[in-house]
């Protein structure tokens, strides 16, 4: 039997001294600051991940890939791995160039010696790659909202490997984890891959699968991207080290994979196959609904529950790992524990806790039995998701001048003060043109700028447990949209619409603005000369005509008593 596992993969670095003289040189070469998602594609590129890629794909290698699942050469491989860069860069660079590839801090990784330069057809990758081109799918979302135009192919020199300042004794290169697998002296290795805690069933389903395949348990977790909304990867590794205890240690171990996910359901299974083959694993396990990204626009799954398993078998001769296929493994009350859902004998109460109800639970501060999870993974989850009456929120008022949007967030602070809890802070418009914008004038653009540091502010004091009442104009959609996503990153966002008339602003105009907007003395005033788009779906709505401040500010209470953010009495 060949070791071929277990013996050294080439990997794109050179040698130390070869790479000391590359940065040297470098310094004259174009840089390109690499995302998050780069910085990811191209650690896996260098250190073997993506063997036998030899760089960022260039445009015969993308299209068969797209089309065929394949290099242009004939070698499997389901994921299209590319540089995408903006127009203006890619004006600046020839086929035939290197340009340096940098980290976020400007140091550098790696050359890339450009050998093709194209505009890619999107809705063609996604349709293909994804089998949609439907924006519910973060990837299609990511492909057309966030990554350049234009790509960038061609080898890739490398000369460091990006640095983690986390968990670094648990992150290996497929490299090292042959060598550990051979020192070992594992002939037989089943990776199990996941971006969720673990619970009971996770375990159950890893015990199985490795007496399934009489080999030993690599727990492989991705850390680089996942879906927008998972758990950070900080409390799952927590997670995952507080449950490694529960594994028999002559036989299990864990190593980090810093993978950019792209949730491409059938696709990502088999790139996952080879990606864990790379790592010198010998099985696979792919799970239902593997690397699925949820619900498409039409509210139906994108991908067949085993619509995964059915590709990998396809390709499993060439992928060069065997799958170890599992069912949804439930709990049966009766028996006491796991069974996968087609082995329940008849007749028996089967238990099940769905993601979306795990995190109801945690968000309600509910029970969460132990047969479902272990009681150190259920600390670990609750220290970083509370119950929403411990969570920090951001209350955004937005309507027209004279509206009461301060009046009312001015006595909602000091309502929210008086039951006491969690620190206060109002960011109002006046003040913070003061503070945080001062330089900026009231153009729409400055006017955009002006509400998207509001809304990041309100982020950061949501995320570190605080309220945040906003109350500035803020008249267009598209940028309250943008401050509700920066907010519900980390907490609640409640909208409240401030919609009194703009007669009745236009009675109450302490400072004369509107008279002066109406002679045409203020340029682009809302309501008057520049439209206000009215929020169509608000958590609540309130017209300040003929009703007390105090009545407005106890609505918005009541409102926030009913999202659950502070408990009721």
């Amino acid at each position: 039997m060949s070791l071929s596992n277990l013996s050294p993969i080439p990997e794109l670095y050179v040698s130390p001294e070869s790479a000391q003289k590359l940065k040297v040189e470098a310094g004259d070469l174009p840089s390109w600051d690499l995302t998050p998602r780069q910085i990811c594609d191209l650690e896996l590129l260098m250190n073997g991940g993506f063997n036998p890629l030899k760089g960022f794909l260039g445009q015969a290698d993308y299209d068969s890939v797209v089309e065929t699942m394949r290099l242009a050469d004939g070698t499997l491989w389901p994921m299209p791995i590319t540089l995408d860069v903006s127009e203006e860069f890619a004006a600046k660079i020839e086929p035939g160039q290197d340009i340096a590839l940098r980290d976020q801090e400007g140091v550098i990784l790696a050359i890339l010696s450009v050998s093709d330069k194209w505009a890619p057809n999107k809705a063609r990758e996604a349709e293909k790659v994804f089998g949609a081109d439907d924006l519910a799918h973060p990837a299609v979302n990511y492909l057309h909202h966030t990554a350049g135009k234009v790509y960038l192919g061609g080898p890739v020199t490398g000369i460091q490997q990006p640095v983690h300042y986390d968990f670094r004794a648990r992150r290996d290169t497929p490299n090292e984890l042959r060598a550990y697998f051979r020192k070992l002296g594992w002939r037989r290795i089943v990776a199990f891959q996941t971006r969720n805690p673990l619970h009971r069933a996770h375990q159950e389903l890893t015990f199985r699968a490795a007496r399934e395949a009489q080999a030993n348990l690599l727990i492989h977790p991705v850390v680089g991207m996942t879906k927008p909304g998972d758990v950070d990867h900080f409390t799952r590794v927590r997670c995952y080290e507080a449950v490694l205890d529960k594994y028999p240690q002559a036989t299990t171990t864990m190593s980090l994979l810093n993978l950019a996910m792209r949730m491409a359901g059938p696709r990502e299974a088999v790139w996952h196959g080879i990606i864990r083959r790379n790592h010198g694993c010998t099985h696979f396990i792919v799970g239902r609904d593997h690397a699925g990204p949820g619900k498409n626009s039409q509210g139906q799954d994108f991908y067949g529950p085993y619509d995964a398993q059915e590709l990998f078998k396809q390709y499993a001769g060439e992928i060069g790992i065997e799958m170890v296929d599992f069912k949804q493994m439930v709990y049966v009350q009766e028996k006491a524990q796991y069974f996968p859902v087609d082995e329940v004998p008849e007749g028996s109460t089967v238990l099940d806790i769905s993601g979306t109800e795990l995190r109801r639970r945690l968000r309600e501060g509910l029970d969460i039995p132990d047969w479902f999870s272990f009681p150190e993974v259920v600390t670990e989850l609750r220290r970083t998701s509370p119950p929403r009456a411990h969570q920090g929120f951001t209350v955004f008022f937005t309507g027209l001048s004279g509206s009461g949007k301060s009046t009312i967030a001015n006595a909602l602070m000091v309502k929210l003060m008086e039951m006491g809890g969690r620190p206060v802070t109002l960011l109002d418009g006046d003040v913070v043109r003061k503070h945080l914008s001062s330089e900026l004038g009231f153009s729409k653009e400055h006017r955009d700028i002006n509400i998207r540091r509001i809304g990041y502010v309100a982020s950061e004091i949501t995320k570190n447990g605080g309220i945040a009442i906003c109350a500035p104009i803020a008249p267009y959609i598209a940028t309250r949209r943008a401050v509700r996503e920066m907010v519900e990153a980390y907490g609640a966002f409640c909208e409240v619409h401030v919609a009194t008339p703009i007669e009745e602003c236009e009675r109450r105009d302490r400072k004369g603005l509107y008279k002066l907007a109406r002679e045409g003395k203020i340029k682009e005033f809302t309501g008057i000369s520049d439209p206000y788009e009215a929020p169509e779906m608000p958590e609540l709505r309130v017209d300040t005509t003929g009703i007390d401040v105090d009545n407005c500010a106890h609505q918005v209470i009541l409102k926030l008593e009913q999202m659950g953010l502070i408990a009721g009495n």
